[in-house]
């Protein structure tokens, strides 16, 4: 597959969307994920739940919010949508900034592009996360999750699509930062350029249908401010 330079993508790019969880910060850094996947398994036993052997194990708590959803039970998925959204809203005042993405976000501003998010994780938690940090101001919309529906995150394109609306886009404007596969496919499904974060071993494989691909969010800053990489 031949890519385009990250400078021509930076050039034509007028609207920046990203993923939270990885391009901007790693959220369950001290709150750790398995942790909360943990805590929303107890809480679907106590819904009386029977939960599948892959389920007993699964250390996403993304992947325990998808899976209530074959419940076909919508009290249920509220509810471990609710615990989970309390969990990410714990987790992002502890979480780890990426390297690089403060730059990524304040060189968008600086060049008058115009910055979103658009996450799996809740609009809360990365509400919180960013106010904490101060950049607030320099990112809007934030789009995340649809309360109580799972088949609407990404891949999914409807949260890409909103982003694109709320800022009043062309998509051919756009690109999507995230780290994976999935946001890759929600980006490519709105018709939006799609960069992938291999910021672990093994991900430049699994992101290789990206129009380009990152190791560090400083490559995206440098081609941001114009600069030769």
């Amino acid at each position: 597959m031949t890519r385009p330079n990250l400078r021509t993508i930076a050039d034509r790019t007028r609207y920046v969307l990203l993923d939270f969880d990885g391009p901007v910060c790693s959220i369950f850094a001290n709150y750790p994920a398995p942790t909360v996947a943990t805590e929303l398994r107890r809480l679907l036993v106590d819904q009386g739940v029977t939960l599948p052997e892959h389920i007993q194990t699964e250390a996403d708590p993304l992947a325990l919010l998808r899976f209530t959803a074959t419940l076909n039970q919508p009290t249920i998925t509220r509810r471990i949508d609710d615990a989970l959204r309390t969990a990410e809203v714990t987790a992002a005042a502890t979480a780890e900034p990426t390297p690089y993405a403060r730059e990524v976000i304040v060189t968008a501003h600086q060049t008058g592009r115009r910055v979103a998010v658009v996450s799996n994780n809740s609009a809360e938690a990365v509400r919180a996360y960013l106010s904490a940090r101060r950049l607030t101001d320099y990112i809007h919309p934030i789009i995340g999750r649809t309360h109580g529906q799972p088949d609407q995150m990404k891949p999914n394109p409807a949260p890409v699509l909103t982003a694109v609306r709320d800022l009043h886009a062309d998509s051919e404007q756009c690109v999507l930062v995230g780290d994976s596969e999935s946001d890759i496919e929600a980006a490519q499904a709105a018709r939006v350029t799609a960069i992938g974060y291999a910021n672990k071993r093994g991900k430049r494989t699994r992101l290789a249908k990206a129009e380009a691909i990152i190791g560090s969010m400083a490559e995206l800053a440098t081609a941001l401010a114009g600069e030769e990489l």
